[in-house]
C-alpha cells in the first residue's frame, strides 16, 4: 500500500490486480479509525497522533469488506436509476445505507435499523413519482430536524436569527442567506455526515453578522466550528457525488 501525498489517497491493490484510492483524513475529533464508502469513493478517517502502520493495517484488516461494498456500488459508473421494488444502496447523513421496498396499505418512509425502507400499496399508479415524494419529505425532515437544535445554539451565540429556513435542491451551492435574511439550504445536505450540514448552517448564519468571506469573517466561522474545514473539504471531494445520488432519489433534475 502506497501513499499518494499529493491528494491525500492511499493506495490499496486488490488481489485481481487492481488498484483502490482510498482518502486519508486525520479528524481532530474521531477517537478510532473508521472506513466508509458512498459512491464517492472510499475513505478512512483516523485520531491525530494515528502511526501510518495502524492506518495500514486496518485497512488490510477490511480489505474484502472494501472490495465488495466498492463492487456493490460499482464506483466509477453512474449509479442505477431508482426503480420500484429493486434495492439499491444509497448514502445517508454520510453512511452507505441499504434503501429496500415493502408492500403496504399506505405510502411511507422509514428507517429500520440501519435501512431505509419505502413501503408502497401494491400495484400502486404512479409508484416512482410518489416514491420520490415521499424520500424528498423524509430527507427534508431529517435536515430541519438538525437544523433546529443548531439554529438555537448558534443564533444564541451570534445573538442574531434568520428569518426563515427553505431547504430544496440546489443546483451548485450548499446554502445562501438573501437580503431578508432567510437561509436556503441544499437538500443534497441530508446525504451528507450531519457535521457538513452543521458546517453549511453555521457558514450562513455567520453571513448575518458578516456579509463578506472576508477574514474577519473565516474568524468567526472557526470561532464557532474549528474543524470547519475539514467540512469544507469533504464537501469539495464528495459534493458532486451526493448531489447525482440526489437527483437520482427525487430527480431534481430532468
Amino acid at each position: 500500500m502506497t501513499l499518494d501525498t499529493a491528494d491525500d489517497y492511499l493506495e490499496w491493490p486488490t488481489p485481481a490486480g487492481a488498484t483502490i484510492k482510498v482518502l486519508r483524513l486525520c479528524h481532530p475529533r474521531a477517537r478510532r479509525l473508521r472506513l466508509t464508502v458512498t459512491s464517492a469513493g472510499a475513505r478512512i478517517t483516523y485520531p491525530h497522533g494515528t502511526h501510518p502502520a495502524q492506518v495500514d493495517a486496518f485497512l488490510r484488516k477490511h480489505g474484502e469488506w472494501l472490495e465488495r461494498k466498492l463492487d456493490e456500488l460499482k464506483l466509477g459508473a453512474s449509479p442505477p436509476a431508482l426503480a420500484v421494488g429493486i434495492a439499491t444502496m444509497i448514502p445517508l447523513r454520510g453512511e452507505t445505507t441499504p434503501l429496500s421496498w415493502r408492500d403496504g396499505d399506505y405510502p411511507r418512509v422509514e428507517q429500520e435499523g440501519g435501512r431505509l425502507v419505502v413501503t408502497l400499496p401494491h400495484a400502486h399508479r404512479r409508484a416512482l413519482e410518489t416514491a420520490r415524494g415521499l424520500l424528498r419529505s423524509f430527507l427534508e425532515a431529517g435536515i430541519r430536524r438538525d437544523v433546529s437544535h443548531w439554529l438555537a445554539r448558534y443564533s444564541a451565540e451570534l445573538r442574531m436569527a434568520p428569518t426563515g429556513v427553505r431547504i430544496r435542491p440546489l443546483r451548485s451551492l450548499w446554502g445562501s442567506l438573501d437580503t431578508r435574511d432567510r437561509v436556503t439550504l441544499d437538500l443534497a445536505l441530508a446525504l451528507a455526515p450531519a457535521q457538513v450540514l452543521r458546517y453549511v448552517v453555521v457558514h450562513e448564519l455567520c453571513h448575518l453578522r458578516i456579509r463578506s468571506h472576508s477574514p474577519r469573517y473565516w474568524a468567526l466561522v472557526e470561532s464557532l466550528l474549528p474543524d470547519w474545514r475539514d467540512q469544507r473539504d469533504w464537501l469539495r471531494h464528495n459534493g458532486q457525488a451526493i448531489k447525482a445520488e440526489l437527483n437520482r432519489l427525487v430527480r431534481t433534475t430532468p
